[in-house]
This record gives structure tokens, C-alpha cells and sequence, in this order.
């Protein structure tokens, strides 16, 4: 009997390992997925009654995927133009380097790193260029995982309750009431900031004269999009823009846009404004929150800025728990000596 659980644990340990090792490429899509789901879920809440669940969740995923081929699109465009420049700034530099008056030990220490900085080079940005494939995958797995998410919201919603243990009820729907509350603060955030980044952005793009009215709406609309975007955010719109000026020899130009989209558009607001704005929704500390989302992002990457706050919280409320579940325990420090048999009547 003992050895049937040994080998019936191992084989399902087994299938987890091989599960994890199948699926742990496509945790970012996944995940990415779900919270886009939940925050287009208001609005196939409103849908679904008039056109029915399954074609309100087949629209929200039809405009998702116009959003993924523009962003797509734009990232392409403009990973290869930052590349293209960022590798020839890189060798036209040493080049330059090289020609000046230099000790004949330095100049010999600067072509051997030249020499070998170069093909490095070449090779990391050729492994970037055919990572697209890699990208379009995670395109595909993310817009199934939020169709599927919208489209069996209710069934989801429901195997979740199920699987509370009853003994536990009380505290796995605090749990899943302070996950709700969390997450919709992150997402609220995550929108409005968004929004105002864009409208910053345009504004700057117009009082510091980098473009026209139309071309500064774009760039405004691009760093919204951006902003959802790992890695890319805002700050490359504000960076293009200064290295505009640069090129043009308008140095003080340069330093105000970048001190502007520093402060106001990327990253400045993203670890400042946001934590404030999540701290107020949910009744947490704004430190708490920056923590997490500084952490998680250290330990996870992008997930880990959503999923730093939300396990924070989720402490909180175990901790809380424990604290009310130990008040209720009786005390067994004096223990009270069995009390004697009363004395029988004589009689």
C-alpha cells in the first residue's frame, strides 16, 4: 500500500515537472493574457447580453489583435532603426577613438576590445532580429488565453469557489476578494497612468517643438501603446526625441525632453505616481506597494510588477488571519489543578 503512494506521487510530481518544463516558455503571454482579460471583462459584461458571450469575447480578441499588429508593427519598425544606429554609433566611436593620440598600450588594449566587442555585437543583435518568430508565438498564445479567459469567464469564476475547502471558506474569499481588489487597483492605474503619459507626451512633443500637431499626437498615442509594452515604455519615444536634438547640435533641447519624459512620462511616474495611486485604492502603504513592485520586477521581471503588490497583500491578509485564529486559542500557561470530588452527604 505504501509503496502504490510512493509510485502513484512520484508519477504525478512527474507530470507537474513535465507540465512546468512545457508551458514555462508561454508564462508571459499566459499570464499577460488573464490580466488583460479581467480588465476587458467590464465591458464583455455589458456585451454579452446584447450579442452573447462567446461573440463579445471573439470581438474584444479581434481588437486586441488589430492593437498586437500595430504594436508589432511599430516595434519592428523601430528595433531595427535603434539597432542599425545603436551599431554603428558603437563602431564609428571606437573607430574615432583609435585615431587619437593615445599610449601605444592603450590604443593596442582598445582594438583587442574592439575586436572581439564587435562580432559579440553583430551576433546579439542577429539573435534579436530572429526572436520575431519567437514573439509571433507568444502573440498567438496570448490573444487564445484571453479569448478563453472572456469566453468561459463564468465557468472559471465558479471552479475557483469550488475549489475552496469549506473548513476554509471564510478565508479563501478574503483571499480572493483582497486578489480582486489588488489587481483591479493595478489595473485602474495602469490605464489612467497610461492615458495622462500620452497626453504629457504630446504636450512635450509640441512645447519643445520636436514635431507638428499631427506628428505630436502620434508620438502620444505611441507612448500609450508603448506603455503596455515590457521593456519598450514610454521612455523610448522621449529618447528619439532627444536624440533628434542631439544629431541637430540642439544640446539644451535635448536635455529638456529627456528631463521632461524622464519626470513625467517614463519611468519616473511608473515607480512614483503609481504606487500612490494603488496604495489609495487598496488601503495599502505607498512603501508596501513600491517594494513590491521594485521586488517582484527584480525577481520576476515584468509579471513581478503586478504580482509583487498582489502577494504583498495576500501576506497581509494570511498574516491577519493567523493573528485572529492565535487570539482565539485559550491561554495554557496556568494550567488549573483538577478540581476534588465534592464530599457525599452523611446521612
Amino acid at each position: 500500500m505504501r509503496a502504490g503512494k510512493l509510485v502513484w506521487a512520484a508519477t504525478v510530481l512527474i507530470i507537474i515537472y513535465i507540465t512546468w518544463k512545457a508551458i514555462s516558455p508561454l508564462i508571459t503571454p499566459i499570464f499577460f493574457g488573464l490580466i488583460l482579460a479581467y480588465a476587458a471583462h467590464p465591458i464583455h459584461r455589458r456585451l454579452s447580453p446584447r450579442i452573447g458571450g462567446m461573440k463579445s469575447a471573439l470581438l474584444l480578441t479581434v481588437g486586441m489583435l488589430g492593437l498586437g499588429s500595430i504594436v508589432t508593427f511599430e516595434i519592428l519598425m523601430i528595433s531595427v532603426q535603434v539597432a542599425s544606429s545603436f551599431y554603428h554609433s558603437i563602431v564609428d566611436f571606437f573607430r574615432w577613438l583609435m585615431t587619437q593620440p593615445l599610449p601605444p598600450e592603450v590604443l593596442d588594449f582598445l582594438q583587442n576590445f574592439f575586436n572581439q566587442l564587435v562580432p559579440r555585437l553583430s551576433d546579439y543583435i542577429s539573435r534579436q532580429a530572429f526572436s520575431l518568430p519567437m514573439y509571433l508565438l507568444q502573440l498567438v498564445v496570448f490573444l487564445f488565453t484571453f479569448y478563453y479567459a472572456l469566453a468561459f469567464s463564468r465557468e472559471i469564476a465558479e471552479e475557483i469557489r469550488l475549489a475552496i475547502p469549506e473548513r476554509n471558506r471564510h478565508l479563501g474569499e478574503e483571499i480572493l476578494e483582497s486578489l480582486n481588489k489588488t489587481l483591479g487597483a493595478l489595473v485602474r492605474a495602469w490605464l489612467i497612468l497610461n492615458v495622462v503619459k500620452g497626453v504629457l507626451m504630446t504636450l512635450g512633443f509640441i512645447a519643445f517643438g520636436v514635431s507638428d500637431v499631427y506628428t505630436a499626437i502620434v508620438a502620444g498615442f505611441l507612448t500609450f501603446i508603448f506603455s503596455f509594452v515590457p521593456l519598450f515604455e514610454g521612455w523610448m519615444i522621449w529618447l528619439i526625441a532627444a536624440a533628434y536634438f542631439a544629431r541637430e547640435g540642439m544640446y539644451l533641447h535635448a536635455v529638456g525632453i529627456s528631463l521632461y519624459g524622464f519626470l513625467l512620462v517614463s519611468p519616473m511616474p511608473d515607480y512614483t505616481i503609481r504606487p500612490m495611486m494603488v496604495a489609495k485604492d487598496t488601503n495599502l502603504d505607498e512603501t508596501l506597494v513600491f517594494i513590491g513592485m521594485i521586488g517582484g520586477t527584480w525577481a520576476m521581471g515584468v509579471k513581478g510588477l503586478i504580482i509583487g503588490p498582489i502577494v504583498l497583500n495576500l501576506l497581509l491578509v494570511l498574516l491577519k488571519e493567523w493573528k485572529r485564529v492565535v487570539s482565539k486559542e485559550p491561554s495554557h500557561r496556568h494550567s488549573q489543578a483538577p478540581p476534588k470530588p465534592a464530599p457525599h452527604p452523611v446521612g
